[in-house]
């Protein structure tokens, strides 16, 4: 057992998808299907990167992007596959055995202590030694009740934490992913996820740079923060570190 950061690999990508997306666009206007078929690879970038500006975004559907997402927690992942317009396959905690899961440990338990039974204790050793405790009550669960698979996993279960290290595989379309990454990227997105979103976007933005070059989070797109009291209030900092990295098209 053993705490774990955030690894996300982008596995697989519509190819092409810049030409794909600008003909998805044309084949609207088009007269004819090859007009919009036959792409002129000088002016896609221009064209892909005007539709974005423009709001006409039900193009960008049809490129998709595959992740591997692992060392992250459960509670990071109940949180991903509330964005329902994608595809998600996710390590069983039934089929698997958990006995020596690794777990996600938060940050913001380094340096602060708990008070345990008038001890003080540093936080994050606290913290490790209730995942050592909890991996040993589901090993005498799981053998309570017969060490039996996926039959005993699904029961034993039940005591594992939300911070019980997964493995997912997420696709997701370009459109969808926009809107994932205005929404996590957000300071007031959850600390985890939020480190997922930045990387996915440095993995996508050199795929496609013309939808994802200065994206970020919603503030970006809006000109300013929509959170009301709830506000960062760090808006121009957030502005020049995602809406001021932009990159050459490819």
């Amino acid at each position: 057992m053993k705490s774990v950061k955030p690894q996300v690999k982008l596995i697989n990508y519509s190819p092409d998808a810049g030409q794909l997306l600008a003909a998805a666009a044309r084949l609207c206007y088009a007269s004819s299907d090859a007009a919009a078929l036959d792409q002129d690879l000088a002016s896609v970038a221009d064209f892909v990167k005007k539709l974005r500006e423009m709001g006409h975004l039900s193009p960008l559907e049809h490129a998709v992007f595959t992740f591997h997402i692992a060392g992250v927690s459960r509670a990071m992942t109940h949180q991903l596959v509330r964005h329902r317009l994608a595809s998600y396959s996710q390590r069983s905690q039934r089929y698997v055995p958990h006995a020596d899961f690794d777990y996600v440990m938060p940050p913001q338990l380094e340096g602060r202590t708990v008070d345990d039974d008038g001890r003080s204790v540093p936080a994050d050793a606290y913290f490790a030694e209730t995942m050592q405790l909890i991996a040993e009550r589901y090993r005498k669960l799981n053998a309570a009740l017969g060490e039996a698979g996926e039959r005993s996993n699904e029961d034993a279960r039940y005591v594992l934490p939300n911070a019980c290290e997964t493995s997912i595989m997420m696709t997701m379309n370009a459109r969808e992913l926009l809107h994932f990454l205005e929404e996590r990227l957000c300071l007031r997105a959850q600390w985890e996820i939020r480190a997922v979103a930045n990387i996915i976007l440095d993995l996508v933005r050199p795929v496609l740079a013309p939808v994802f070059d200065g994206s970020g989070p919603k503030c970006i797109r809006l000109g300013g923060c929509p959170e009301g009291k709830f506000t960062c209030s760090r808006y121009a900092e957030i502005k020049q570190r995602y809406a001021g990295h932009r990159q050459a098209a490819p």
